[in-house]
């Protein structure tokens, strides 16, 4: 999800992975394996891709916390059903109902 947007972005500005490495301080065997969701992406690094394919922080943001949230519940028979809580709770302030 998050990797599949990130390579989306690089290459619809024409940038190669060893240019946002550079960017990130990473080398572009690391770019590759975020791409491919092989590697996570560090929260630190989401401000300076924002910056450099001139999005909003909170798009790359959300795409970020998705992976999370996927990575834990997954493979859980009653995902949807827990995310539908945490939506609940997240949308009445902290109150589940």
């Amino acid at each position: 999800m998050l990797g599949e947007k990130l390579k989306e972005l690089r290459e619809s500005r024409g940038l190669l992975q060893r240019q946002v490495g550079t960017v990130l301080e990473v080398d572009a065997a690391y770019v590759s394996k975020i791409e491919n969701n092989d590697k996570p992406l560090n929260r630190g690094h989401i401000s300076l891709l924002s910056e450099l394919y001139q999005v909003e922080e909170s798009e790359l943001v959300s795409y970020w916390l998705a992976e999370k949230i996927l990575g834990v519940v997954s493979q859980e028979y009653e995902a949807l059903k827990a995310i539908e809580l945490a939506e609940s709770e997240l949308k009445n302030g902290g109150k589940a109902k």
